[in-house]
């Protein structure tokens, strides 16, 4: 299993993988986020990072024709 400072560094990656390895991270991500074992301040730093993440997607991949 990947540690939790590991899902950290590969969500600070999210934008240099592919889309394979980009939901890949995402997957590690929300196991780690699930695991009540991960101090909450971890939890918090990757919950925050994921968010900004999934934010920075949306921003690249919807255009203006589309609707929510």
């Amino acid at each position: 299993m990947t540690t939790p400072k590991e899902v950290l560094k590969h969500l600070e990656q999210l934008e240099q993988g592919d889309i394979v390895q980009s939901a890949s991270y995402r997957e590690e991500a929300q196991e780690v986020l699930a695991d009540n074992s991960v101090s909450l301040k971890l939890r918090q730093a990757i919950a925050d990072r994921l968010n900004q993440a999934n934010h920075d997607l949306a921003l690249h991949t919807v255009s203006s024709e589309d609707s929510y």
